[in-house]
């Protein structure tokens, strides 16, 4: 996938995942995760890359916002499969997120501090924009609580994955890239 339309397939999966879930459907996200992760290994050809970072990103979200769940600071609507741990339609975005490395985000895979501000800032306000426009995320009272975990635990995932999309990639990116990332 080329960086454009890494870039509007993430948001395209996103405002699925989101609007579905707040119509009480978990199946948009995940049917449209899908449909961008069939895309993104047909065409990238990262294989090892993409297909380990998917695994990663499930885990991360099952511990970031699992976490939320068990603490308290935060619910989902659409809590299939369980109340008790993170909705498939959030699992969905990680995996749509961490594909991004290997295309779009590319460019963050040798600026680690960049991936770490990116998640602080922009982790925290996909979040509030899915509660405020949507309702489909609830913060226990005072919010800034649940928002604070979610840029720490952001502000550590992206850079990780980023890492790792590096690390896992056949061809690993050159500190001189440009923001586009590279073609595939």
């Amino acid at each position: 996938m080329k960086f454009w339309s890494s870039l509007v397939g993430y948001q395209l999966v996103w405002f699925a995942a989101v609007i579905g879930a707040g119509h009480g459907l978990a199946w948009p996200g995940i049917a449209g995760m899908l449909v961008y992760a069939t895309c993104q290994l047909v065409v990238g050809l990262q294989y090892k890359a993409d297909l380990s970072l998917m695994l990663t990103a499930i885990v991360l979200g099952l511990l970031l916002d699992g976490g939320l769940i068990r603490t308290g600071l935060a619910s989902y609507a659409t809590p299939w499969p369980s109340a008790a741990m993170a909705p498939a339609w959030i699992l969905a975005l990680w995996v749509t997120f961490a594909l991004t490395f290997t295309q779009s985000l590319a460019w963050l895979q040798t600026r680690l501090w960049w991936a770490a501000l990116l998640g602080w800032i922009g982790g925290p306000l996909a979040y509030l924009g899915a509660s405020r426009g949507w309702h489909v995320v609830t913060f226990a009272a005072p919010a800034w609580r649940g928002l604070l975990c979610l840029a720490v635990g952001w502000a550590i995932a992206t850079p990780l994955l980023a890492w790792l999309a590096r690390r896992w990639s056949s061809a690993a990116i050159p500190a001189s890239a440009p923001v586009q990332g590279r073609a595939s």
